[in-house]
């Protein structure tokens, strides 16, 4: 071994930090009654350079255990040995090497997989430092999107490029989703947010495909093992330790063609699992202080995986602050969506708290300011929390009642035109009552946890026995429709009805205020072939086959123009809930209360308007209604007739039309600012014709989108439909969708 010179060092910050002739550890471990650092080369065996034994009167403040190393090389591994007291609550081993909570790489991670076979009980992993250069940031900034405008696209960093059709250089890496750049342009989105780019061991899942035989590995990466670690397997340039650099040129230039970058963040279970996973960290520095345990020892699973991280300890807290800011400021990260982010509102005994300290503190942090938080608002214990998020003026959320109502009523279920009014107005039944917005929905038809758009539309059941687990893994209440027969089909009628509903359901996703959020792939209808939880598999079920852009370019193309349609007019992504109602009096005319979707019409005042703005824009653009008063709407109900929406339990169907004269954005004092909207839905089994009312402003309709029609008759550039007059009757074909936008 090396003698390296050492003195006592300092306690923070946690985690290496480098020194002019060496570098300064430090680790938090409160129970643990001997620690020893251990320094190993950072290529080629395993030697241990140097085994170094703390002190626990020298080497000790407090909790944290630190020392300083000098001449150390220019690149080199460490773990960490820690011994305690025994118990049921405790898991010392010092005969296991642990990693860093915070280190910012790992070694032995630079091939996908490719410890499977030679390290089944994944000893080789080591956290990972290097004296590298200071990166050069350039003139980047964050593009300061705001939640309204944006649109995002769910990504598997691996899966976006591994498959050969890619075309790409660099392909499954953070590299190769650079070069997508373009693609991703073009197409319109402003966000990509990332699946868990965090380390992982994706040899950790325990399934063979029963038909092949073959080992399954964790390809979503859910099972976080190093919280401020990029991923190796997910950069090139992993063998020459770039990958950190590599993930800051892909943030630098997504930032550069103005596009944001969202992290899929997993602070609340860690890849250590249950009582028979293994450990690779905090585990053996502090079971107890890491982790969510019942009086016997065992772990509390509020996750569905194992474990439960004990969220609001003041220690964790601090880490996963750190984690976030590491993230934000240093690698430059937009924003985060956080999985299962119900459990960071549990204490340490599980129970719901109203305030919950970590979530407050991600709220107020002063690095996390301009960040997007969604918080994905529930988890596996059965707390369901869409509309109730704690804090939740600061946080979005991802609408799970959006998905499963517009999923239901394209499918035709009775009596889902009610939810669906509430869905496509931006949930203010969710959202309004706490002063929030409708920016914090985020609007979703799919995600990577369940059935793609083409599945949606082809699968009744899951078909996940690949997955190894007879079947019984993932959700078994899709709310899908196969359209007439399972899975790949011949048959004409059927394969039209499937692609009539994909464009119903990204129609509504787009035309709905809120944040709509696509599945990378969707677009050009990817298939997992009936999978709903392909968490397990690195192959052509997961990866996307970008032959299918060239394949189902028709509805590609009815896809990007719906994205650009949505991203020229402001009054298809407001900032306030819309206003339907009488300013004085009871509501009368056109207007009428039956007019108004359920749960009753929005009041002036939450549209953002003083009572003075609001009777000034009332006068300027309505007439009078009975007894002169003024009328105040900016939607207005339909039916299969003008002013007649049917709320009835057996509806099936949905019309409005959009006022394009205030879109709610509150610095626009010019109300005449966008083009009227019309849309009309129609899940009925049978045509049924809607007789036309006039626009809002009382100009000419056009046709802009007949999701029944052939490409490219589908969607229609504006200005060029051919026009429809109103009081018309526009017959709709079953299960399709029509949008009208008015003239100039």
């Amino acid at each position: 071994m090396m003698p390296f010179r050492t003195s006592r060092g300092r306690p923070l910050p946690l985690g290496p930090t480098l020194t002019p002739d060496g570098a300064n550890f430090a680790l938090l471990c409160r129970h643990g009654q001997r620690v020893t650092l251990v320094i190993l080369p950072a290529e080629g065996g395993s030697a241990p350079l140097a085994e170094l034994p703390l002190d626990a009167r020298l080497n000790r403040t407090g909790d944290h255990w630190h020392i300083r190393v000098h001449d150390l090389p220019e690149a080199f591994c460490y773990g960490w040995r820690v011994d305690g007291p025994r118990g049921p609550r405790t898991r010392f081993d010092p005969n296991r090497l642990l990693l860093d909570p915070a280190c910012a790489m790992l070694s032995e991670g630079a091939v996908w997989a490719g410890t499977c076979e030679t390290d089944p009980q994944r000893t080789s992993r080591r956290s990972l430092f290097r004296r590298g250069t200071r990166y050069n940031w350039e003139e980047d900034v964050p593009p300061l999107i705001e939640y309204e405008d944006s649109i995002i696209y769910e990504v598997h960093v691996r899966g976006f490029t591994c498959h050969p059709s890619s075309g790409v250089q660099f392909p499954g890496t953070f590299k190769g989703l650079v070069e997508k750049i373009p693609y991703l342009k073009w197409l319109g989105v402003t966000a990509v947010e990332l699946m868990p780019v965090f380390e992982w061991d994706e040899c950790d899942c325990p399934f063979f495909n029963p038909d092949t035989g073959e080992k399954l590995v964790n390809f979503w990466g859910y099972n976080p093992v190093a919280l401020a670690a990029p991923k190796a397997a997910f950069a090139a340039t992993a063998n020459r330790f770039g990958q950190t650099h590599e993930f800051r040129d892909m943030v630098k230039a997504m930032h550069a063609a103005g596009i944001e970058v969202i992290l899929d963040v997993v602070f609340n279970h860690t890849g250590e699992g249950n009582d028979q996973g293994r450990t690779y960290s905090f585990r053996g520095l502090d079971n107890e202080l890491y982790y969510l345990l019942d009086p016997q020892g065992r772990y509390l699973n509020y996750s569905g995986c194992g474990n439960t991280v004990n969220c609001n300890h003041p220690v964790v807290r601090d880490l996963i602050m750190t984690c976030l800011r590491y993230w934000a400021a240093d690698m430059h990260v937009d924003g985060f969506r956080f999985d299962l982010a119900s459990i960071l509102g549990r204490d340490r005994s599980g129970n719901v708290m109203v305030e919950p300290p970590v979530i407050e503190s991600i709220t107020e942090d002063g690095v996390l300011a301009d960040t997007k938080l969604i918080a994905e608002p529930w988890d596996a214990g059965g707390l369901y929390q869409v509309g109730r998020f704690p804090f939740g003026r600061r946080w979005s959320e991802w609408n799970g009642k959006y998905r499963d109502d517009v999923r239901r009523f394209w499918k035709g279920d009775y009596g889902l035109a009610p939810a669906m009014a509430e869905r496509v107005c931006g949930s203010a039944d969710l959202y309004q009552w706490s002063g929030r917005l409708p920016r914090h929905s985020v609007n979703f038809v799919t995600a990577h946890d369940g059935f793609t758009l083409n599945d949606l539309v082809s699968y009744n059941e899951k078909h996940n026995h690949a997955n190894g687990e007879g079947n019984r893994d993932g959700e078994s209440h899709n709310s899908s429709w196969n359209c007439g027969a399972e899975g790949p089909t011949d048959d004409p009628e059927v394969l039209a009805l499937r692609r009539r509903q994909a464009r119903n359901m990204m129609t509504t996703l787009m035309l709905s205020q809120g944040v709509p959020m696509l599945l990378a792939g969707d677009e050009f209808l990817r298939t997992q072939q009936g999978n709903n939880n392909a968490w397990c598999q690195d192959n052509e079920i997961s990866w996307v086959d970008w032959g299918l852009a060239e394949e189902n370019k028709d509805f590609l193309r009815f896809v990007r123009e719906l994205i650009h349609l949505r991203k020229r007019h402001p009054v298809l992504r407001r900032r306030r809930f819309f206003v339907g109602e009488l300013l004085r009096g009871e509501p009368a005319g056109l207007a009428g209360a039956e007019a108004f979707p359920p749960g009753g019409p929005v009041r002036p005042g939450d549209a953002g308007l003083s009572p003075g703005e609001a009777g000034e824009f009332a006068r300027a653009t309505r007439p009078a209604g009975a007894g002169g008063t003024p009328l105040l709407a900016d939607i207005h109900w339909h039916g299969t007739e003008p002013y007649q929406p049917d709320w009835g339990g057996t509806a099936r169907t949905l019309a409005f039309a959009l006022d394009g004269r205030f879109t709610g954005r509150e610095h626009d004092r010019d109300y005449h600012i966008d083009n009227d909207f019309y849309v009309a839905l129609n899940a009925w089994s049978e045509p049924l014709a809607f007789r036309i009312p006039p626009a809002p402003t009382r100009r000419r309709w056009r046709r802009l989108v007949d999701t029944a029609r052939p490409a490219p008759e589908d969607i229609i550039e504006t200005e060029k439909g051919p026009p429809v007059a109103d009081g018309s009757a526009y017959t709709l074909a079953p299960f399709s969708a029509l949008v009208l936008i008015s003239e100039g």
